[in-house]
């Protein structure tokens, strides 16, 4: 890690550079997120990715936002954080490297997967594909309910909607005590907390454009994330957390293990349902 500082209007933004094995396939990383890229919470600029974060540490919570681009000429990426964040700088940088994937070795990755005759053109034509992740399990798991059987554009216009709503301000008159200058005049929200979500009503969830069982599923998913009867963080069980989500209301085996793959970072977790997949493998028409 390299720290550098540059002025900023009250204080330092802090710049940090983040290794990884080559080689990444940066622009369909972008591409991925950017088309997922919720209203308010993040967005791209080129070829940085940028948007809000609350992080805890020691049980206080962090707000502020960050923004990554890739390096030239070298295996790293740089990470730009506001200030505010550097109290919970350890668990950031878990979490930027887990949303990215750039603890993969995608060679030995490669080479595994190539030892299929079906797949070797492929991954030779598309070197350096990463499993997107999560900044957030539970916003991972609130995106994947809401983007259940609709478009991707439909989800990120009903997550934007959530953050607006139920989100604290990160700009303006309203935000938040702590806030950082954003840098971008598009991030107006952090992310809506488990607890808020759960207390809230299910006509303030309908009114969002949510069915009212859909509304129910999302509830009690936020109760059970701020309740501690469920962990959505890399390092959990993953039969548990499997059977957990799908005992709650609406949360099926595809959308469990969707969230397991980003949330959980867990290598084995199969979405094996996904149209996309099914697609890919000629299952179904497109």
């Amino acid at each position: 890690l390299r720290r550098q500082c540059r002025p900023m209007a009250q204080a330092d933004v802090v710049t940090l550079k983040l290794a990884y094995r080559p080689p990444l396939d940066w622009p369909r990383l972008l591409a991925f997120l950017a088309r997922r890229s919720a209203a308010g919470v993040e967005c791209t600029a080129g070829r940085r990715y940028l948007r809000t974060a609350s992080v805890e540490a020691a049980g206080i919570t962090h707000r502020g936002w960050f923004a990554v681009e890739p390096l030239p000429q070298q295996n790293a990426l740089r990470l730009e954080i506001s200030p505010q964040l550097m109290p919970a700088l350890a668990p950031l940088l878990a979490r930027v490297r887990r949303l990215f994937d750039l603890d993969a070795n995608p060679r030995m990755i490669e080479e595994h997967l190539a030892r299929d005759a079906r797949l070797r053109p492929i991954v030779r034509r598309q070197a350096g594909l990463r499993v997107p992740g999560a900044f957030d399990g539970f916003e991972l798991a609130l995106r994947a309910v809401l983007g259940q059987q609709i478009s991707v554009t439909a989800a990120s216009t009903l997550f934007g909607r959530c953050a607006a709503a139920f989100g604290e301000p990160a700009s303006g008159a309203g935000a938040v005590a702590g806030s950082a200058n954003m840098p971008d005049e598009r991030l107006k929200f952090y992310t809506p907390a488990a607890a808020c979500l759960a207390a809230a009503h299910l006509r303030e969830l309908i009114a969002l454009g949510l069915t009212h069982k859909r509304a129910e599923t999302i509830r009690s998913l936020a109760r059970a994330i701020a309740d501690g009867e469920l962990w959505l963080e890399p390092g959990g069980d993953f039969d548990e957390t499997i059977t957990s989500l799908q005992a709650l209301p609406g949360i099926g085996a595809w959308t469990a293990h969707y969230i397991a793959m980003r949330a959980l970072a867990y290598p084995d977790a199969f979405p094996h349902a996904d149209l996309g997949l099914m697609k890919a493998l000629r299952l179904r028409k497109a």
